[in-house]
């Protein structure tokens, strides 16, 4: 059986080859997914407290990233015939005017981990194509992602416009990236504000749990 502490421990030390050797010792021994899952989150968590202490850097960040992509892709099969207890669709994208997305893979990457269906609308993305998949597909939570200091302009626009679609109550926003602030997230009318992976993913899970 899969030690899915050393699994835990092999993913927040950033061992690739230990934490895919034991992915696939589940997969083989039909072990349980979700718990391997679980423990690869707590292990991202452990990546992230390490990341905010500067323990590690943006770049252990993409890796860590990469590895836990490269895990599920491994466990997936299992997930999926399983039926892995899911908490809904929500929305991810890097706003208008920006192109970076370390930060938005990155955050993907953790809430897949932690059950979320996350439709990733990529980069410099307008209000109006939000609006448009938030209403075709009952969205209830938006993360809006951003690095230049103009992301914050593009981020009030979001807001404005479920506000001025009528949509406002119906959704929950949470920002995140280097411009964003506390003071930032109020001026901009976001429900919610991430400098972290971690807190993000707490924060929408959260939003989820009610």
């Amino acid at each position: 059986m899969a030690d899915l502490n050393l699994l835990k421990k092999s993913m927040s030390d950033l061992d690739e080859d230990a934490v895919l050797e034991i992915m696939k010792e589940i997969m083989e021994s039909g072990g349980d997914a979700q718990e391997a899952l679980e423990a690869c989150q707590e292990g991202l968590i452990e990546v992230g407290d390490r990341f905010e202490s500067g323990e590690y850097f943006i770049g252990d960040l993409i890796f860590a990233g990469e590895v836990m992509t490269g895990a599920i892709e491994i466990i997936k099969p299992a997930l999926s015939a399983g039926g892995l207890t899911g908490k809904g669709k929500m929305i991810l994208c890097t706003v208008k005017d920006d192109l970076h997305d370390i930060g938005k893979n990155i955050v993907k990457n953790m809430l897949e981990a932690s059950g979320f269906e996350v439709i990733d609308l990529g980069i410099d993305v307008p209000p109006k194509k939000i609006i448009e998949t938030a209403n075709t597909e009952g969205i209830s939570i938006i993360a809006l992602s951003g690095v230049l200091t103009l992301a914050l302009d593009s981020m009030r626009d979001v807001v404005d416009a479920f506000a001025d679609a009528g949509m406002r109550g119906n959704v929950k926003i949470i920002i995140g990236g280097n411009p964003v602030t506390e003071e930032a997230c109020k001026i901009i009318g976001a429900d919610e504000w991430a400098k972290s992976p971690r807190k993000t993913v707490d924060v929408c899970s959260a939003w989820v749990a009610g």
